[in-house]
């Protein structure tokens, strides 16, 4: 097979469906918007390549052979299969989309961007779902190269960077505990910052450090950290239910929450969130509005 291809190329085979079509020279050239001279040329390299006279003079044009009438079908059907194949993409058209997005995210990029976008998403492709699923760094580059995620959320210094990447929010550290917390009535110092009971999340599990602890530590400072939970959503129940605090991303507190902000003493480095994917998804339309949706979603 790949002998008898090597010898044609696909001009000479878009030549034979015409001449199939119309079976008259004149005709094909006319459809194909070559000469006569032309397609006659072509025709002569068709013969040879088939080993056939394909098609014979006849009282009104041109009759196939048996072997030309075995090509005819099966050569138009795999022209415009060939033809579908190559044709820029269509129009993505959300409402009549039914995609199922697989994106990783850990409990806080879910929450500040992917809450947002939610219901922009549905309202807009109503037939299509959403599956949000763990963030694993360490395979996160892997997941999105083989397909297995279209879109995942990182903060920029984690990031891996061989990846497409658009920031979404610059994010900051705000102390956060109970409403009517004793001791912070008022912005704290601080020396009684680090004698408070902290609460820390630590996604690797098991943690007692963060950036704060590397803030207080370039200054000869240490806080007392009692509690550390894999995920933001039992910390805010656990500071709701005592007097421990905890250093948050501000975006993480929902409005209405129990929870009150108060200004911590020191400053702490924030951080850029991304949205990344791979090189593979980056022309798709459907990929393309749906990076949109999100992005639109958390500057809104």
């Amino acid at each position: 097979m790949e002998d008898s291809l090597r010898r044609l190329d696909l001009n000479l085979l878009v030549t034979l469906d015409a001449l199939l079509a119309e079976q008259n020279v004149t005709r094909a050239a006319a459809r194909l918007h070559l000469s006569q001279p032309a397609v006659s040329v072509q025709l002569a390299r068709l013969r040879e390549a088939f080993a056939d006279p394909l098609l014979l003079p006849g009282p009104r044009g041109m009759r196939p052979t048996a072997r030309a009438l075995e090509l005819r079908q099966p050569l138009h059907e795999a022209l415009a299969a060939l033809g579908q194949a190559i044709a820029p993409s269509a129009a993505f058209d959300p409402a009549r989309a039914t995609h199922t997005w697989r994106v990783a995210a850990t409990d806080y990029g879910a929450s500040t961007i992917l809450l947002p976008a939610l219901a922009r998403l549905r309202a807009a492709a109503p037939g299509t779902r959403l599956a949000v699923l763990e963030l694993k760094p360490p395979v996160l580059a892997r997941q999105l190269e083989q397909g297995e995620l279209e879109l995942a959320f990182h903060a920029a210094e984690l990031a891996p960077a061989d990846l497409r990447r658009r920031p979404l929010f610059r994010e900051r550290y705000v102390l956060v505990a109970r409403a009517g917390h004793p001791s912070l009535k008022r912005q704290p110092t601080l020396a009684e910052f680090c004698t408070l009971e902290h609460a820390i999340v630590s996604p690797d599990g098991g943690g007692f450090l963060g950036a704060t602890d590397q803030v207080l530590a370039a200054q000869g400072l240490a806080r007392r950290v009692v509690l550390s939970v894999p995920h933001f959503l039992f910390l805010e129940a656990a500071l709701a239910a005592s007097d421990l605090v905890a250093m948050l991303p501000a975006r993480q507190l929902r409005p209405g929450s129990a929870l009150q902000v108060v200004a911590p003493p020191l400053e702490l480095p924030g951080f850029e969130m991304l949205m990344l994917w791979h090189e593979r998804l980056h022309r798709d339309p459907a990929h393309q509005w749906l990076r949109e949706q999100v992005a639109s979603a958390v500057a809104a």
